[in-house]
């Protein structure tokens, strides 16, 4: 016979299922009198309403239709769904009494055994913040509330069948081959253990094993002029690398963890022991994204290196431009339409951006090449030209003429801005200052200083170069001494950026002018496990480059999957394995990596409900490089690692099959140093699928 726990949740959800029935759907506030005054409305405009009473009746229309919007939206996402009503039970024993609640996606209250929204009903604090047996005292609908957890069990629900029930006695699933339809066992719970200090963080640059790359105490200069001994610190290539002649092109590719940033920067100390002056502002690292720019600035000084220049491009050329260009228009604008973006980022608008400088006569002035700009961008025939000629099929005739037509919008706007009329809206693309300085080398000459002298570094290094753009990176190797000094990492099996045009090692340099330019491949992967890194690689299926798999140094916990039917559910299971770790491992680093900045939000106010202690929501970047849980998007972790790292929302719909997904997917499980782990609510994204075998897809 199944266990008890089983028969009395079976009861309980074809008792909800009865009272869901009976009750029928809620009916919620009708919009049928908001429609009419709408109707009315519109007549009343349409058949011409003074001119005095217009702003009046604009002023009701915008009310009512806000109304409306919020009716119709609290319509949908009110209501509990009888296929998965709820995701967990809870009981509270107070006093004589005992109290049966439900923990779901919405509240429902049915008469002794309500359903709640598990984030926003007080009531649920209890479930996430105490264990079963435990005693609580909460303030609930300003009511001091104290008893114990009589029960507190995860409920799985598909189509309205009851699936599986996890609670401290036991671990229940259905199985039709089972005697009785149920299975009971007690597995091993789960834990993440062991992997704490193991990834390398700007709070303590200096620890880590595994034969990490690093300098010990920094590049101390000796009077023998040797470097000190790091010999025994680092691979033979990755020494070969660090230790090339400062002139000339240095490019570094190889998989996620194998050193590029690292040997980027101890080429930079490098350099600098031989010669001090490269230590100085006249070096530029530049970084993707303000995460690894923070990174990147602590990590130098361990190194020794003080001056160096850490920057984003978007920083460093937002910088330029306005110096350049004052009189533009210092906002960003907020929604540029994608296939204008992509055109702008596109290596041809570069081609189309030279020909016509070199078409055109003009003047040496910063004018001149705004003129050079607007003109590219807003004429039709210019983009249809070079872009059949350079990229046939880039873009379709219909996105030429759209991004023309964009393009001449906004030059007016611009021109209106620029001559002072009032309440002209102008505003800049981020892509457009990477442009504007483009065009300034082309027509001007060398981008100046503030006295005028020419801008220029002694060495350049490029971070994540596969997601900038070619014209991105001429701009920045526009800006070299004679020297010509530039180090360029990258990977393009961790592309993110899809408008930036970089397609290729090949094409790329082919774009920069530097076809036949050696590419040098690290293939030991020091940062992953053996787990990890295989994983990784393997999501992402036909995008691989190389066909032997990363070299590892070490083994860890295998990869594991998790799956659940509601955000609720997997925010409590979290809670109570970083719950345990905080406790067993205080200092250990964990990423919590979403697809968006809403499950962001989400995971970051659940676990902080749960009182998961050091739960940090990191937004612009913002991270501390400390112990704790930073909840944050994908997109953010670019160049970063973490000791454990946990996927949750790592789904089909979230991440459909594709080569984006696939690489968004490969970039966030080459953060874990030690282990990683992924849930889901609903089904798994495809290159999951592929991968985990049978037995590690569960709960």
């Amino acid at each position: 016979m199944p266990h008890p726990i089983v028969d009395e949740e079976a009861a309980l959800l074809r008792d909800v299922r009865e009272r869901l029935d009976a009750a029928g759907a809620p009916s919620g506030p009708s919009e049928a009198s908001v429609v009419r005054d709408l109707e009315q409305l519109r007549a009343v405009l349409g058949e011409g309403a003074k001119t005095e009473d217009r702003p009046a009746l604009l002023q009701q229309w915008d009310r009512q239709s806000a109304l409306l919007r919020q009716l119709r939206a609290g319509a949908r996402t009110t209501d509990v769904d009888p296929a998965s009503p709820y995701f967990a039970h809870l009981r509270m024993a107070e006093d004589d009494a005992t109290h049966d609640i439900l923990l779901g996606k919405a509240t429902r209250l049915l008469g002794g055994t309500p359903i709640v929204d598990w984030r926003n009903a007080p009531i649920s604090k209890v479930f996430y913040r105490y264990r079963q047996g435990e005693a609580y005292e909460e303030t609930i609908a300003g009511r001091e509330r104290s008893g114990v957890v009589a029960a507190r069990r995860t409920i799985a629900i598909r189509d309205a069948r009851l699936l599986r029930v996890e609670a401290p006695e036991g671990v229940f699933e259905a199985d039709p081959t089972a005697p009785d339809g149920w299975r009971e066992r007690h597995p091993e719970p789960r834990r993440l253990a062991g992997g704490q200090g193991t990834a390398l963080r700007a709070h303590d640059v200096h620890a880590g094993a595994h034969g990490r790359l690093r300098a010990g105490g920094g590049f101390r200069r000796r009077a023998d002029k040797h470097l000190p001994d790091i010999a025994g610190l680092i691979d033979p290539e990755q020494f070969h690398l660090i230790t090339r002649p400062s002139s000339g092109f240095v490019v570094i590719r190889g998989t996620a963890g194998s050193g590029k940033t690292t040997v980027a920067l101890h080429r930079i100390a490098y350099l600098a022991y031989d010669d001090p002056a490269v230590d100085s502002p006249e070096t530029l690292f530049v970084v993707f994204s303000p995460a690894l720019r923070d990174y990147v600035s602590h990590v130098l000084p361990a190194l020794q290196v003080s001056r160096v220049q850490v920057r984003t491009f978007e920083e460093w050329a937002a910088e330029q431009r306005r110096r350049l260009f004052p009189r533009l228009p210092r906002e960003a604008r907020q929604h540029t339409p994608a296939s204008v973006v992509r055109m702008k980022l596109h290596p041809a608008l570069g081609i189309a951006l030279a020909e016509q400088i070199a078409r055109v006569p003009g003047e040496r002035t910063a004018a001149q090449a705004l003129d050079d700009w607007t003109t590219v961008l807003a004429r039709e025939d210019v983009l249809v030209d070079v872009f059949t000629r350079v990229a046939p099929g880039a873009f379709s005739a219909d996105e030429l003429r759209r991004a023309a037509a964009w393009g001449r919008e906004r030059q007016e706007e611009l021109q209106a801005h620029l001559a002072g009329e009032p309440g002209a809206d102008a505003a800049l693309d981020e892509a457009d200052d990477a442009l504007l300085l483009r065009a300034w080398q082309l027509r001007v000459g060398p981008i100046a200083t503030r006295s005028g002298a020419p801008l220029r570094y002694r060495h350049v290094a490029i971070d994540e170069v596969q997601d900038f753009s070619p014209l991105e990176v001429q701009v920045l190797t526009g800006c070299l001494d004679e020297r010509r000094s530039v180090t360029l990492a990258g990977d393009t099996q961790q592309h993110l950026v899809q408008d930036g045009g970089f397609t290729s090692w090949t094409r790329f340099l082919q774009d920069l002018g530097l076809s036949g330019t050696e590419v040098h491949t690290l293939r030991v992967s020091y940062r992953c496990t053996q787990e990890v890194a295989t994983f990784a690689t393997g999501l992402l299926g036909p995008l691989r480059e190389d066909e032997v798999p990363p070299v590892t140094t070490r083994s860890g916990p295998p990869v594991e999957l998790f799956r659940f039917t509601d955000h609720g559910a997997a925010v409590a299971w979290l809670a109570d394995a970083l719950g345990d770790l905080a406790s067993a491992e205080p200092l250990a680093s964990v990423a919590i990596l979403t697809p968006s900045a809403e499950l962001s939000a989400l995971y970051a106010d659940g676990l902080r409900t749960s009182e998961v202690p050091r739960v940090r929501r990191v937004v612009h970047g913002d991270f501390t490089f400390a112990p704790g849980i930073e909840v944050t998007e994908i997109e953010q972790v670019k160049g970063l690692e973490f000791d454990y790292v946990v996927v949750v929302e790592a789904n089909a719909s979230q991440f459909p099959d594709g080569p984006a997904a696939r690489r968004r997917l490969h970039v966030a499980a080459t953060r874990a140093v030690h282990q990683l782990w992924l849930t889901s609510v609903g089904t798994p994204a495809a290159a999951i699928r592929e991968l985990l075998p049978a037995g590690v897809d569960s709960v």
